[in-house]
């Protein structure tokens, strides 16, 4: 083709504008960029040379080379990779298919607009070459086309950029940055190899760069004819763990997963038996932004016999642990093997088997553990992620034992950070059960009515406040022998915890209300499947709770909120036949006008100190201008 000249995507234009203007801490992110889009290029060659090897041409070896021009200023990063055609690099370099650029974009935008390591993680990392160049071209030609078919991109990064098609003898790419003034300590080979030891150390194809030698004359260091390798071109996983600094491992990992911080913790093994692999796991500090979208690919890379399958290989980790960054590498899976193979691969669920409880003992390692930092460390997991690990309780029967030990709460007694252990072990003599309220936030789980008992006698209530809770408790059914029970379900059975003297006063006071119980069921026929008399109120006048076996209101409620429709099912009303409330409308007569009034009012506010909605509040309203006024 002809020279053209075209115009990058809109959302590019924007953060080639974030990336000239906004990025100028840790500038040398730009050579890890282009490093790992060169290795990627050379995985990709490899991975289609599985079912064409002529695609290697005359140059089997794979590898990356660096190089400079003090005098022309200029930078390359080239790769004999797969290459691209025009079309490929229109397409590749004009646009960005990849989800989540709007949030690069706000992020850039905010408080950390000036890290440049954000750049990688939201897969736009070709444009970090414009914080260091004011124009970059790109040569390259696609494996296995003719040499005529070249392609010339080349751009200042300013709205447009120029495409031709060129002769080019070599297949893959070439990424020539056209340094800016003020950006001359990168043309240097002793700060271009430190920055690859520092970013690339552990790709598996040679980053080649020309060979120096001094020169006395010169009194300088002045390139000679030969190329050497200046990374140790062997993939960090397959090195043993006593020849891999901690320090590797953090490195690696912010290469992994573009992330500033260094992980919370790591595992590295290698499995030998009937299926063998190599893991090297991450838990990070921090969740990502795209955490909650359970759509979203997640799941660690995936590599046969050190060749690279694929990225976020979700058949190897379940979807609650989709937050593990890491490495898998298997010396059993075909090397063709496709993400629908994965799915029904006896070895991927030996994996993936062998990989969860892997995580799960990295977690467990940290959460009892006896040194407080690392139980701290655990927390701050917790806060994270907990949300996600619960979805595994249902999703993952075999582990459902491992992850409720993991859990954590708050309670009555502590805002956060208590175990189902630790519940246990502050049960009172004579509890039989765990017991535990769900409410739409931490306030109104303690503030509820339904806790009053259980706060007089000094019983323990965890709250639950996560939209997901309900959902895992209908998974939950029990710990360590001690049933989980809801305070807002059926009738408050304190077993032995309550005396005989105390159940036998409130067989007395229940039959004493009967008349007043048969009147409120009358009244809130329409509303309320029963009334009762409770003894679980002791400053209420009433509240509002659901049978055993019943969907619970809060969970009502989420539903309906997501436009769901729910099991139609009324509440009870319990009373407290101590209030004083409640023993004004027993003592009121037959013919009292306002007692219909009253009933009404007392469901309604039940309802509402329980979280719930009223469908009707100008009623609501009226009939307490009616008392007030009375």
């Amino acid at each position: 083709m002809d020279k053209q000249t075209l115009s990058f995507q809109a959302e590019v234009k924007q953060i080639l504008h974030l990336v000239t203007h906004s990025l100028y801490s840790n500038k040398e992110i730009f050579l890890r960029e282009l490093v790992s889009n060169a290795s990627d290029a050379c995985d990709k060659l490899r991975f289609e040379a599985l079912d064409s090897s002529a695609l290697y041409e005359d140059a089997p070896n794979l590898e990356v080379r660096v190089f400079f021009d003090a005098q022309a200023k200029t930078i390359t990063v080239r790769d004999n990779g797969i290459g691209m055609s025009a079309d490929e690099a229109v397409a590749h370099l004009g646009t960005i298919a990849k989800s989540g650029t709007r949030e690069f974009m706000a992020t850039l935008e905010g408080e950390q607009k000036k890290d440049a390591n954000l750049i990688g993680q939201f897969g736009v990392g070709f444009y970090s070459g414009f914080i260091v160049a004011d124009r970059i071209t790109v040569e390259s030609r696609r494996a296995g086309v003719a040499s005529d078919q070249g392609v010339r991109w080349s751009s200042d990064g300013s709205g447009d950029f120029e495409v031709e098609t060129i002769d080019r003898a070599a297949r893959g790419t070439d990424v020539v940055l056209h340094l800016r003034e003020g950006e001359e300590e990168f043309l240097s080979a002793w700060k271009l190899k430190s920055i690859v030891g520092k970013y690339s150390d552990h790709i598996s194809l040679p980053i080649l760069m020309v060979k120096q030698r001094w020169d006395e004359e010169k009194s300088a260091q002045v390139d000679t004819d030969e190329w050497e390798t200046v990374n140790k071109a062997a993939a960090l996983w397959t090195r043993p763990k006593s020849e891999v600094t901690d320090a590797q491992y953090q490195e690696f990992y912010k290469q992994l997963s573009y992330d500033s911080e260094a992980p919370l913790a790591y595992t590295h093994n290698r499995v030998e038996g009937r299926t063998e692999y190599t893991q090297l796991l991450y838990v990070p500090a921090k969740a990502p932004f795209d955490l909650w979208n359970r759509d979203k690919r997640g799941g660690v890379k995936l590599y046969v016999k050190r060749v690279f399958i694929m990225d976020d290989a979700e058949a190897l980790m379940p979807v609650y642990l989709r937050f593990v960054k890491g490495v898998i590498d298997s010396a059993d899976l075909p090397l063709n093997v496709s993400r629908e193979l994965l799915q029904e691969s006896r070895d991927v669920k030996a994996i993936r088997e062998g990989s969860t409880k892997r995580v799960l003992s990295m977690l467990e390692a940290l959460a009892d553990n006896e040194d407080a930092a690392e139980r701290d460390k655990y927390m701050k997991f917790w806060r994270d992620f907990g949300v996600v690990l619960k979805e595994g309780v249902g999703e993952d029967h075999a582990n459902a034992e491992r992850l409720a030990k993991l859990l954590r709460f708050a309670s009555t007694q502590a805002d956060e950070g208590v175990s189902l252990a630790d519940y246990a072990g502050r049960m009172k003599e004579g509890q039989e059960a765990i017991f535990y309220i769900t409410a739409d936030s931490a306030v109104a789980a303690k503030s509820s009515p339904q806790l009053e008992i259980f706060r007089k006698k000094g019983i323990e209530v965890l709250l639950l406040t996560d939209r997901v809770d309900e959902w895992m408790l209908s998974h939950l059914y029990e710990f360590e022998g001690k049933s989980l029970q809801s305070v807002a379900k059926g009738g408050v059975d304190l077993g032995k915890l309550q005396d005989e003297a105390e159940k036998k006063q409130a067989e007395e006071t229940a039959e004493a209300l009967k008349p007043l119980i048969e009147r409120l069921k009358a009244a809130l026929k329409e509303r309320a499947k029963d009334v009762r008399a409770t003894t679980r109120l002791v400053d209420s006048p009433a509240c509002i709770v659901v049978d055993e076996g019943d969907m619970s209101s809060h969970l009502a409620r989420m539903l309906k909120q997501a436009g769901q429709s729910a099991p139609p099912a009324m509440p009870v009303l319990e009373v407290n036949p101590d209030h004083a409330l409640v023993q004004r409308m027993a003592a009121a007569g037959e013919g009292d006008a306002r007692f219909d009034d009253l009933a009404q009012i007392l469901f309604d506010q039940a309802l509402l100190a329980e979280g719930g909605h009223l469908e009707d509040p100008a009623a609501y309203v009226q009939r307490v201008n009616r008392l007030l006024v009375s």
